[in-house]
């Protein structure tokens, strides 16, 4: 499987990469994003999430330690300095966006607007369903694609004879896609039977998945709902159900 994934990503960019039977100092540039996409391992995860998570840092606003959301937050996830052998950092973004993401180096986001309207244990329920898409491995290759399609874009400037180098518009990219990654419905019902897994290890209330869901689902109508990227229905919830 990954032969065959270098064999497309590599092919797709070297399309475009001769001009004039000459390959160009930007093709190979690009050629080698498509290798490392194809070859992408766990450090590189961490290490894309180190840039991601620190470009978003700086774009978001932060909640300070002593504020409400802050001071919540770690009442909330006190204790829970590790999962599964992954170190995790927890830092809120005063928003009234309805949401949370984690990275594959622990970053944990998890947004005012969610705290605002959840539990403490329907709050760690959705940390748990982030973190079972990092442990399963989907952030992992949802990175994977986004760096096979910038080597694609990379491919296309090639032709036009512009150099293919990263800079911060990729970066941007590449945060920007981590962020709002669709993942499919598989992956999905997996990260939210990981955490239930998750509240049922650290003995707290699983059943908060259920009314986690509930809510997530009154909001799927409106503007600013983890359901642009985390599509929630009625067999999911079911699924949830049956591991309860």
């Amino acid at each position: 499987m990954k032969k065959a994934l270098i064999v497309v990503a590599l092919a797709s960019v070297m399309a475009g990469c001769v001009q004039n039977g000459v390959i160009t100092t930007s093709s190979i540039g690009a050629a080698e994003t498509a290798y490392h996409a194809a070859t992408f391992s766990d450090d590189d995860a961490r290490r894309m999430a180190d840039q991601a998570a620190a470009y978003h840092d700086s774009r978001n606003k932060l909640s300070s330690p002593n504020s409400k959301y802050s001071k919540r937050l770690a009442r909330i996830v006190k204790g829970l300095t590790s999962e599964d052998g992954l170190a995790l950092n927890f830092r809120v973004y005063e928003t009234k966006e309805v949401n949370a993401f984690a990275m594959a180096n622990g970053t944990v986001r998890v947004y005012s607007g969610l705290l605002d309207r959840m539990s403490d244990d329907e709050v760690r329920s959705v940390i748990g369903h982030e973190i079972g898409h990092v442990k399963l491995g989907h952030s992992k290759k949802a990175t994977q694609m986004a760096m096979a399609a910038s080597a694609a874009r990379q491919g296309a400037s090639a032709t036009g004879g512009t150099a293919a180098l990263l800079n911060q518009s990729e970066l941007a990219d590449f945060s920007e896609e981590l962020l709002n990654a669709q993942f499919s419905q598989k992956q999905e019902s997996e990260a939210d039977g990981y955490s239930v897994s998750f509240m049922k290890r650290h003995k707290w209330n699983a059943k908060a998945n259920i009314t986690a869901m509930q809510k997530l689902m009154a909001l799927e109508s409106g503007s600013h709902s983890m359901l642009d990227s985390h599509p929630a229905t009625s067999d999911r919830i079911k699924h949830i159900q049956s591991l309860l």
